[in-house]
């Protein structure tokens, strides 16, 4: 029996039905992964596997069941990012780094995490208009996605700016209520 990949399982627990059970992957000291779905030592890339396939899971310390879900995938990304093909400059990793402890860091996760839902959505109506087109019909195709891409990266960008600006201002209030509660008033200029 196949499990739910995440999708279905958010639809099925929206709708009132029972939502399937969660995939449970143990990792033992010895560095190990046991997928107790399947009763079988997986591979990390073999979690990634799931991942790719929107499968719902988590992995938990076999002793403590301590959930290390977070930091399993944290390891695929460097393993991805040393594979050859990294996603993200030195640059964009030290300005990361630099949010941890920030003021900042609780916003920038909601932000990255928003516009990276903003860039997928893109990509699948992309997909969507592309499906079914021939060689010759995909040239002619990409041959039209300049405006179409201008149009949808406008909209990207301009969802990116309100997100931003929505993130600034709850950090205005949040600056001013916690000044109040120290009676301490802002003055306009």
């Amino acid at each position: 029996m196949s499990r739910p990949k995440a999708s279905e399982a958010a639809s099925t627990a929206s709708s009132g039905s029972k939502p399937a059970p969660l995939r449970v992957i143990k990792k033992y000291p010895n560095r190990r992964l046991y997928d107790t779905d399947t009763s079988t030592y997986i591979t990390l890339a073999q979690v990634r596997e799931l991942v790719m396939a929107h499968e719902v899971f988590v992995v938990r310390d076999a002793k403590t069941g301590e959930d290390l879900t977070r930091s399993i995938l944290l390891q695929i990304i460097l393993e991805e990012e040393a594979s050859g093909a990294p996603m993200f400059t030195e640059a964009m990793l030290a300005h990361i780094i630099r949010f941890y402890g920030h003021a900042m860091q609780g916003f920038m996760g909601s932000y990255l995490e928003k516009n990276i839902q903003a860039f997928i959505e893109i990509q699948a109506k992309l997909a969507e208009q592309s499906q079914g087109l021939t060689p010759e019909m995909w040239t002619q195709f990409m041959g039209m996605q300049s405006p179409l891409m201008q149009g949808m990266m406008g909209s990207y960008l301009e969802q990116s700016k309100t997100l931003f600006l929505q993130m600034q201002e709850q950090m205005t209030r949040q600056t001013e209520q916690m000044l109040g509660a120290f009676g301490i008033k802002r003055t306009t200029p």
